[in-house]
């Protein structure tokens, strides 16, 4: 758990997960319980460097080397936890981010056979060493995936279902591995039901940062 005033939670899941949504809903529900909450996204904060990198990342049409790739995101994550992320918590503030640490790992690492022990080591670094209190992790099978996005796909999304694959295989793994940080929520269920399973796992962690609950 972080050593700031604030609460970092982050939220992982291959594409058509449904965590941008749950997301919006926890921040709604949080604001009307009387928290500071921030939103916020990976890669492309709002910042200008970022967005660029966005960009770069999901809408270049050249091709672009694993590793290049990985860098892009960690650079935009270096900028992102520096100006953004960590100001916020030091103010005390909710911050819910919409993919970090685990989606390049999942992705870049997983799902393009990039060394994961390199990954984790360059996380550290592009974010010193700071980790998300809490990682909810939106567990859905590859055919929702497909079903969820649709025909228009951004260029990550495009990469098709044996990297799909990977990238879920992936986080299953890094969530077994950090198992107190990370809490897998089915995102086959309605939309109403994934909140009411986010709302129990947030409580948790809100009650054990905060000493209440909601």
């Amino acid at each position: 758990m972080n050593k700031n005033k604030g609460l970092f939670i982050t939220f992982e899941g291959i594409d058509g997960c449904g965590k941008t949504t749950q997301l919006n809903m926890l921040q709604e529900y949080l604001k009307k319980c009387g928290y500071d909450v921030l939103i916020t996204r990976e890669p492309g904060a709002n910042q200008i460097l970022c967005e660029k990198i966005r960009h770069l990342l999901l809408y270049t049409q050249c091709e672009m080397d694993s590793r290049a790739e990985m860098f892009l995101f960690l650079a935009d994550r270096a900028q992102h936890i520096n100006k953004f992320i960590l100001p916020a918590l030091k103010q005390g503030k909710i911050v819910l981010c919409d993919r970090h640490i685990d989606s390049t790992l999942a992705y870049q690492g997983y799902g393009r056979n990039n060394n994961l022990d390199e990954i984790i080591f360059l996380n550290n670094i592009a974010t010193n060493g700071i980790k998300p209190d809490l990682t909810l992790l939106y567990d859905i099978d590859i055919k929702t995936s497909n079903l969820r996005v649709g025909k228009e796909k951004d260029r990550m999304e495009n990469q098709g279902d044996d990297f799909l694959k990977r990238v879920r295989e992936g986080y299953l793994d890094i969530a077994q591995i950090n198992n107190q940080r990370i809490k897998i929520i089915d995102g086959c269920q309605n939309v109403e039901d994934v909140f009411l399973n986010t709302k129990n796992v947030v409580n948790d962690i809100l009650k054990s940062k905060f000493e209440e609950k909601i």
